[in-house]
């Protein structure tokens, strides 16, 4: 019983990409589909046995490192793939994955990390990006396309499984949609805290270096303080950021996992900006017993217990960042405490869900899964 799994790109490492690795592990008859792809990002995630069949963009000029150009051609993308002879179809989908025409009769199950952000969330997406006003009206008009594409082919979809409360109640507000709700796997068993001595004096951000990730608030809070802070990661706000540093800031780059486990093991403590769908990072940091200081909205607040494995802020907005830094003392916190609170999202609990649900639906997953 071959099941097609549909992801949105394969052009960069994130959170959904790590699901689809540990998916995978549930499968032995399983092709992925998605828009387009990168070798070296294919390598990380996806075993080298299975199947990767992309879409037309794949073809097109500057279509892998530049997405975002074929925007208004990703819709047909999807909807032109053929998914005949599966007999079951999971997308992993932020965006375009579930927009796929599923064969007559099949189930397609949709594990919806979000609905389209930019387009339900244009305003809050748009406002840190630096482009013309021609632009912006050009950019909404697409949105207001694409919001209707989204809500029509969520039709298509038979059940949705949401990440996390937050985007449970995105897809009932959106798609007047129920949904269970499968939180992202951390495989905790990586993750090991290390000894006071050892702990490091710096703040960690560990995060794409995008303008909605607010990665400029932990910067400007920092530099107001003079406290260390790294920047773990890469992305197209990278020479805006860099502008903005003071002396106390160190950029990284893109790190390997190893080392981004050593980061968080050592960090004072991780700092999230961003109003995350979930987000795997919270739960990497307290496995690797470090706490979180996040602000307070989205699935954060459903991973970081405040007083026990981290701290909130209630704006985005380095005044606020600032106040929390000024209030945070580790010796407050347990790491063992956090440790815990991090293996209520382990691997493990993720696979025994979707093993269920995909049983329900008559597809015998790999007894070795685990």
């Amino acid at each position: 019983m071959p099941v097609a799994i549909i992801h949105d790109y394969l052009n960069q490492l994130g959170g959904a990409e790590k699901v689809l690795n540990v998916f995978l592990r549930l499968t032995s008859d399983a092709t992925v589909y998605t828009s387009v792809v990168d070798s070296g990002v294919r390598a990380a995630c996806v075993p080298p046995q299975v199947p990767v069949r992309c879409s037309f963009l794949q073809r097109l000029p500057l279509a892998v490192e530049r997405t975002r150009l074929y925007l208004p051609l990703l819709p047909l993308a999807f909807e032109r793939m053929s998914l005949q002879g599966h007999s079951l179809i999971v997308s992993i989908s932020s965006a375009f994955a579930k927009g796929v025409r599923a064969p007559s009769g099949v189930p397609h199950l949709c594990y919806c990390q979000t609905p389209m952000r930019f387009a339900w969330n244009l305003d809050g997406y748009m406002r840190y990006e630096r482009v013309s006003p021609m632009t912006r009206a050009a950019v909404r008009l697409l949105m207001a396309w694409f919001r209707r594409w989204d809500i029509h082919t969520s039709g298509r979809v038979t059940e949705f499984i949401s990440i996390s409360r937050t985007v449970q109640e995105r897809v009932r507000r959106f798609y007047g949609r129920p949904s269970r709700i499968i939180y992202p796997p951390v495989d905790t068993v990586l993750y090991h805290p290390v000894s006071p001595q050892e702990k490091g004096d710096y703040y960690l951000v560990l995060s794409r270096l995008l303008p909605y990730k607010r990665i400029d608030v932990a910067i400007e809070a920092c530099n107001r303080l003079r406290v260390p802070l790294i920047v773990a990661g890469e992305g197209r706000d990278e020479p805006r950021l860099r502008q903005m540093a003071g002396p106390t800031v160190h950029f990284t780059g893109r790190v390997p996992d190893d080392e981004a486990r050593r980061l968080l093991a050592r960090a004072r403590a991780l700092i999230l900006v961003a109003e995350e769908d979930f987000g795997l990072t919270p739960v990497e940091a307290m496995a690797s017993g470090t706490p979180v200081i996040a602000y307070r909205r989205g699935g954060a607040t459903e991973s970081v217990i405040e007083g026990e494995t981290g701290m909130f802020f209630d704006w985005q907005h380095p005044d606020s960042l600032v106040e929390a830094l000024l209030r945070y003392c580790p010796q407050d916190y347990d790491p063992i405490r956090c440790m815990e609170q991090a293996k209520r999202f382990d691997t493990v609990h993720f696979l025994t869900a979707w093993r269920q649900l995909l049983q329900e639906y008559g597809y015998q997953t790999r007894a070795e899964a685990a």
